[in-house]
């Protein structure tokens, strides 16, 4: 998810649904001097969220403990990420109460959160999802109703030819372009390791179509520098 966010340094950006950290450590990992929110619901998560900012040398990152759908915020960002909860509200429910909070999604999800999301970007800025795809018309729909326009979709393959259960969906705040599918990515070979570009993103800090935000992108991946390129 991290990959696909096109931020440039000296940029505002705000993870919904922080947990732990590990998005927006990823993030500013890849591109330097970004000025960061992270919002987590859970309070002992958020606590360790700050303490791995803290960490990792994070000054101009700060977590809220906060439920997202209901924060209030002045500012505004030029880039929101979120993996929001998705596991069905009556499925049955995780041993672990904090995991279970985590992943368990309530009737209007999808929606709500796209909602608030939406009124926390600056005009053209980007919304970044990562989603199962059993939601992703329900995201689309809800993006449509909020102004996210110049939506983009890039499918998770697991290899093997097996169906993408998780798809990455990124937008635009007022974009005005239609909806559509761009090259996925594989992420294991038959052996069950990563493949070469799965590795270049998780190791290796590259990005998913760099500077190709609603324009037609190369299928292959480049680093992200400190200069932004």
């Amino acid at each position: 998810m991290a990959a696909l966010v096109p931020a440039r340094p000296g940029q505002r950006v705000l993870e919904a649904g922080c947990g732990a950290g590990a998005g927006l450590l990823c993030l500013t990992e890849r591109v330097h001097d970004l000025v960061g929110t992270g919002v987590e619901l859970d309070p002992a998560m958020a606590e360790l969220a700050r303490k791995n900012l803290a960490l990792n040398h994070r000054t101009n990152l700060q977590i809220l403990q906060a439920d997202i759908r209901t924060l209030r915020l002045t500012e505004r960002f030029d880039h929101v990420m979120a993996n929001p909860p998705w596991h069905p509200p009556t499925g049955t429910p995780c041993p672990d109460a904090r995991r279970d909070l985590a992943r368990r999604a309530r009737a209007r999800t999808p929606e709500d959160w796209i909602r608030a999301l939406a009124g926390f970007l600056t005009s053209g800025g980007s919304l970044t999802l990562a989603i199962p795809a059993a939601l992703l018309a329900r995201t689309l729909a809800a993006c449509e109703r909020h102004r996210i326009g110049s939506t983009e979709i890039v499918p998770l393959w697991p290899g093997g030819a097996r169906e993408a259960r998780i798809v990455l969906v990124r937008g635009r705040h007022l974009g005005r372009g239609g909806a559509r599918m761009l090259p996925g990515l594989t992420l294991h070979r038959a052996d069950r390791h990563f493949t070469e570009e799965a590795e270049s993103i998780l190791r290796d800090g590259h990005a998913f179509f760099p500077d190709s935000f609603g324009k037609s992108p190369h299928r292959h991946l480049h680093r992200i520098t400190a200069a932004g390129a």
